[in-house]
């Protein structure tokens, strides 16, 4: 198994506060990881943020309980990893493929981020839970 270097993690209702929660950590996470390259320090946590934006956005409750945004970081080495996860939350709806850059149209436009962003995005749905799993190689 890899060796973790540093990790972080946040779990809460899927709001705006929960946004600036996130910010807070990925900040966290530098102190503790200063070796991860700046760029890919802003590209990875671009990302992430985009990630759970899009959870606090668009995330439907799939019962009586509200969403709850779930964010795992972790830094191994030349790896960054996170788990960004919609709890209680309906499947997505429509295509997971990304909108290209071109079309006008504004669904599937953060996804398209994202992957330009990360080297690998996976989805996975689990007990009313929605993970988006983004690595990205690190150059640190």
């Amino acid at each position: 198994m890899t060796e973790v270097l540093a990790r972080r993690s946040f779990r809460g209702l899927a709001t705006a506060e929960a946004i600036d929660a996130v910010h807070d950590e990925l900040d966290g996470l530098w102190q503790d990881a200063p070796f991860v390259l700046d760029m890919d320090q802003m590209t990875f946590a671009t990302a992430v943020i985009e990630a759970a934006s899009n959870i606090v956005q668009h995330a439907q409750p799939a019962g009586t309980l509200p969403v709850e945004l779930g964010v795992e970081i972790s830094v191994q080495p030349a790896l960054l990893q996170a788990r960004v996860s919609a709890f209680h939350a309906k499947p997505p709806f429509g295509p997971m493929d990304p909108v290209p850059v071109d079309n006008d149209s504004e669904s599937g436009r953060g996804l398209a981020l994202i992957q330009a962003l990360v080297t690998t995005v996976t989805f996975e749905r689990q007990d009313g839970t929605n993970t988006w799993v983004l690595s990205r190689t690190s150059g640190a």
